[in-house]
């Protein structure tokens, strides 16, 4: 369902948020350090943001798997994305991704949408990391929920993440919000359980047809506007 099409008006007790690609633009905040690994492993001369996306999609992938920290996860990946590439890089060069975590930035709508939501709203994080990880990122406050990989020991996509949201929101199912950006994640492992979801398409790609709906289609975080009352 489309917002702009069917406009509907919420009332949530508690909106949860994704937070890489939703809250933080990692793409763009990443690039820099994969650069620096391509290039320690000698391959600058490929194009980082196809190996970016190769590596993402292994996380992707290991996230259905046994439980593994977040941070072995992104190794994993890295080796299988040299090896696919046909690099003879070490896996271990993955900590210049973790090295820059501090230096990430939140899209230019988060605060203020946030700071704004949190005055009618409890407000939950819930992402695919290690909670040592989400504290050196820029995400400086507090939020009434923390969901992570780590604390719910299970990721998003097989639906173990969102059932730690929904067994420690202290709210009926049907009164959360959930907004995120990954198809193959929050609407993969959210929808199912059956939470309301808002995609937060903020790259403006074509949907899958091979993941479920969302209930709400939103450009960025700012535009829950249309469906939540938002204090000015």
């Amino acid at each position: 369902m489309n917002s702009e099409m069917h406009p509907t008006r919420l009332r949530p007790k508690l909106m949860s948020f994704d937070v890489f690609g939703t809250l933080i633009s990692v793409r763009d905040s990443s690039y820099s350090a994969f650069e620096r690994i391509l290039a320690d492993a000698g391959a600058h001369h490929l194009d980082v943001k196809a190996f970016w996306e190769h590596w993402e999609h292994r996380n992707i992938a290991h996230y259905w798997g046994p439980y593994r920290s977040y941070r072995e996860i992104c190794e994993l990946s890295l080796a299988e994305t040299f090896a696919h590439f046909e690099v003879a890089g070490d896996s271990r060069l993955i900590d210049a991704y973790f090295e820059a975590f501090p230096r990430f930035f939140l899209y230019d709508d988060v605060v203020r949408t946030l700071d704004q939501l949190s005055r009618r709203y409890r407000l939950a994080v819930v992402s695919n990391i290690d909670d040592d990880l989400l504290a050196l990122t820029p995400l400086k406050r507090n939020f009434d929920l923390v969901c992570t990989a780590q604390r719910a020991e299970g990721y998003k996509p097989d639906g173990t993440l969102f059932r730690y949201l929904i067994e420690n929101a202290g709210v009926a199912k049907d009164e959360i919000l959930h907004s995120g950006q990954s198809q193959f994640t929050d609407l993969v492992g959210g929808k199912p359980l059956g939470l309301t979801i808002a995609w937060i398409n903020r790259r403006q790609i074509a949907p899958d047809a091979s993941v479920p709906r969302p209930d709400f289609i939103f450009p960025d975080i700012q535009s829950l506007s249309r469906v939540v009352h938002i204090e000015e």
